[in-house]
């Protein structure tokens, strides 16, 4: 089963083979046409041999060997014309395959231009999820291109901070490595407790900050800073160094923690008592899912919706993979074995977390519910601040502020006494930006409303990342990377920072999930075992 989606995509190769397709055929049935209409046009008629009449008074034997030699010489003309009529039309049979060979010619010269061109694509980018998770890709030309327009071309050696062919990992490779990491640290800690794991975690956590940094410097990046173009290719080659730490922080402490063969057995039972665990989950987090519906719009539900239905195909792919390690296993072969078991603890981590993201949707949503109300109310009391200073003249530029806040806060009243389904998280959302020009927000309704929000859009865009990352490029992981940072502990101290982190997190799941329906879906989910077969 699939999400809505990505129901009815082609896959990515789809259009450049139809094209190519569609010209061949094309020249094909030119040729054919024209090879047919020759033999359809009706022959020419035959030509009829003038015969002198005899002068009068002839004899009536002369006439008649005057009739015999006429018929003579008739018949010659007659076979000479039907001779050179025969040449002349095979001469114009052969002028007539001038044209369609032309046509079949072009359109396979089409084909191969098309052909010869998505192979150079081929050598400078590879698809995503072709290599083992977080090995380094090709660079992606748009993605590392500048945002800005200035024309420089990026570093040598980091293809612009999403990867190149020299082996240099870039952002994407990194954070990959970083949510593969994290998944193996999570399946470890099952089986070994959290002091065991300890180290690992340490090194998880100094590649989250590297990559933190990383990200932090992409953004500033994309925003024009530094402006000089050799400021710029030193910030570039900066991102990549940072990459390459994250790459290599991951690989020193991952290395005691793998799988073990004397341990495997071990393993295997502990990722199949999850797998039972979120097989049971998945009725009554369908149940949720139908529930939320009948309850609040259907826009409310936008993020989550079909995410049942894809944590089942992981749980599919999850049984394949755990089937095959047990059999690697009984068969002795216990590095085959391990590929098998990675592949499902992948598939049943992205499981997890697409049942898990429609339970915390359903949490704030009934969070958001409960708190409109007083967020209206608590939103008056902060208009009602500026509306005596604004009626006297002391603040002029409160009074457009003010209709606007009025109006909105109107319009969410009258939405929520209506009576029918609607989005409570929206309506806060609305509440929020309708005020944050005149509010603090610094405590009170209006900031927790705010906080609400911004973690909802945080944690659905994270959720999609983590579940579609071989389809996500750059630029929404650097939105989200902000909103990350802008969110923070700390960071968020204003509401002007709450919402503008809730604005980049949104921007970053819309521009994911373009990214996944231009890119395909094909290799989301589905994980690189250790001995280089996909799974």
């Amino acid at each position: 089963m699939t999400s809505p989606l990505f129901r009815g995509r082609p896959r990515r190769a789809g259009p450049h083979l139809a094209v190519r397709a569609a010209h061949a055929a094309l020249g094909g049935a030119a040729g054919f046409v024209w090879l047919v209409l020759p033999g359809m046009t009706p022959p020419a008629d035959a030509p009829v041999a003038i015969i002198t009449p005899s002068p009068a008074g002839g004899t009536v034997g002369t006439a008649a060997a005057t009739d015999a030699t006429d018929a003579t010489d008739a018949t010659d003309a007659t076979d000479a014309t039907d001779a050179t009529d025969a040449t002349d039309g095979d001469e114009t049979s052969g002028a007539d395959l001038v044209l369609p060979v032309a046509v079949v010619g072009a359109a396979g010269a089409l084909a191969g231009y098309g052909y010869v061109r998505r192979r150079r694509r081929a050598r400078s980018r590879t698809a995503p999820g072709a290599g083992r998770p977080g090995a380094p890709r090709a660079a992606d030309a748009e993605a590392a291109a500048p945002a800005h327009g200035d024309g420089e071309a990026a570093a040598p050696g980091h293809g612009g901070g999403e990867g190149d062919g020299d082996g240099v990992p870039g952002l994407v490779d990194a954070e990959n490595r970083l949510l593969a990491a994290r998944e193996e640290l999570a399946s470890a800690e099952a089986r070994g407790g959290p002091e065991a794991v300890a180290p690992w975690a340490r090194a998880v956590r100094d590649a989250e900050a590297e990559l933190a940094s990383a990200y932090a410097m992409r953004q500033r990046y994309d925003e024009g800073v530094p402006a000089d173009a050799a400021e710029r290719r030193h910030a570039l080659a900066g991102i990549a160094g940072r990459c390459q730490e994250v790459v290599r922080t991951l690989d020193a402490g991952s290395a005691p923690w793998s799988v073990q063969a004397a341990r495997l057995a071990e393993a295997l039972e502990v990722a199949e008592a999850r797998f039972r665990e979120l097989t049971a989950r998945t009725p009554a987090v369908e149940a949720t899912l139908s529930a939320l519906h009948a309850r609040y719009a259907p826009a409310a539900l936008d993020a989550v919706t079909g995410y049942p239905e894809l944590a089942k195909d992981r749980l599919v792919l999850a049984t394949t993979e755990l089937n095959g390690a047990r059999q690697a296993s009984d068969l002795g072969r216990p590095a085959e074995a391990t590929g098998h078991l990675r592949a499902a603890e992948g598939a049943i981590a992205r499981a997890g977390v697409f049942l898990a993201e429609t339970d915390r949707l359903a949490r704030d949503l009934t969070e958001a519910a409960r708190l409109v109300p007083a967020a209206l109310t608590g939103a008056e009391a902060e208009l009602a601040a500026h509306r005596a200073p604004a009626a006297s003249g002391g603040a002029p530029h409160a009074a457009p502020l003010l209709l606007h806040a009025d109006a909105v806060l109107a319009a969410v009243r009258a939405e929520v006494t209506s009576g029918r389904p609607y989005d409570p998280l929206e309506l806060l959302r609305r509440v929020v930006r309708a005020t944050e020009p005149l509010s603090a927000g610094e405590s009170g309704v209006l900031a927790a409303a705010a906080h609400l929000t911004a973690a909802d859009s945080l944690a659905a865009a994270e959720a999609f990342l983590v579940t579609h990352r071989e389809g996500v490029r750059l630029t929404a992981r650097t939105r989200l990377a902000e909103a990350r940072r802008l969110f923070a502990r700390g960071n968020a101290a204003t509401q002007a920072d709450r919402v503008r982190a809730d604005d980049l997190a949104r921007e970053a799941r819309a521009s994911a999930e373009q990214d996944v329906r231009l890119r395909g879906h094909q290799s989301a989910g589905a994980q690189q075992r250790p001995d280089g077969q996909m799974a």
